[in-house]
């Protein structure tokens, strides 16, 4: 017997913004620039750091752009900027899981050493104004990383696109997962395929045949329509 489950699925791109098909790109292009444009300043704070030969643990610090530094600090700066640096380089919904995580580590270290300011467990030798930075930076990254990502009517290019309540349908669960190489492969191809359109750097095959896939409902079918191309090409 075929498990079965009311589960929402996925529907057409609507109209307006939210059925924009460039709105993927748009997204994945402000977050990379938003991430990148974070570890740059970051990098520049920690390599000055490095310049001027601060104290690895002094709780005191030195002045660079403006905020209090040390060693420790500026070691942590760069570490941080590369990371963000590398999550640009990636896919989407990587730079944007790392900016979440990142943002809410720039809060939760706001908080921490705001309770520690001027006493001897402050290694990172915050002030003030660290701490403000500390919760501007977490605010941007943590909106840059949400951007287009939790919120709903996402297009169905989108590389965050989920599952939407309210369109309810009995699935058939063992149906929709492949259960051949050939269908695990096809998988492989298609998700592939979506990210190179968000991306504007899809082929014209791979263009046709995720436009061909854009009016089914379940995976299943949407791979179905990917091999028929797959049968078209070798009976061509």
């Amino acid at each position: 017997m075929a498990l079965r489950l009311h589960l929402p699925h996925r529907t057409k791109p609507s109209s307006g913004p939210a059925g924009d098909p460039h709105l993927g790109a748009r997204v994945f292009a402000v977050q990379r620039a938003g991430a990148v444009l974070v570890a740059l300043v970051l990098l520049v704070f920690g390599l000055l750091g490095f310049a001027d030969n601060l104290d690895y643990f002094s709780t005191e610090g030195e002045r660079i752009l403006g905020l209090s530094s040390n060693g420790l600090l500026s070691t942590i700066s760069v570490v941080v900027a590369l990371v963000l640096l590398a999550a640009a380089a990636r896919s989407p919904r990587t730079v944007s899981t790392v900016m979440l995580v990142i943002g809410a580590l720039f809060l939760l270290s706001a908080l921490v050493n705001l309770a520690v300011l001027r006493t001897s467990f402050n290694l990172l030798a915050f002030e003030f104004e660290n701490v403000v930075f500390s919760v501007v930076v977490g605010l941007l990254l943590l909106t840059l990383g949400a951007y287009g990502r939790i919120s709903g009517h996402l297009p169905a290019d989108s590389p965050y696109a989920r599952l939407r309540p309210g369109d309810d349908e009995d699935i058939d669960l063992t149906s929709d997962l492949p259960s051949t190489p050939a269908e695990v492969e096809a998988e492989r191809a298609m998700r592939e395929a979506e990210v190179a359109v968000v991306q504007h750097v899809a082929t014209n095959d791979q263009r046709r045949r995720v436009a061909a896939m854009a009016s089914q409902h379940s995976r299943a079918d949407r791979r179905r329509v990917w091999m028929s191309f797959d049968d078209a090409h070798r009976l061509g």
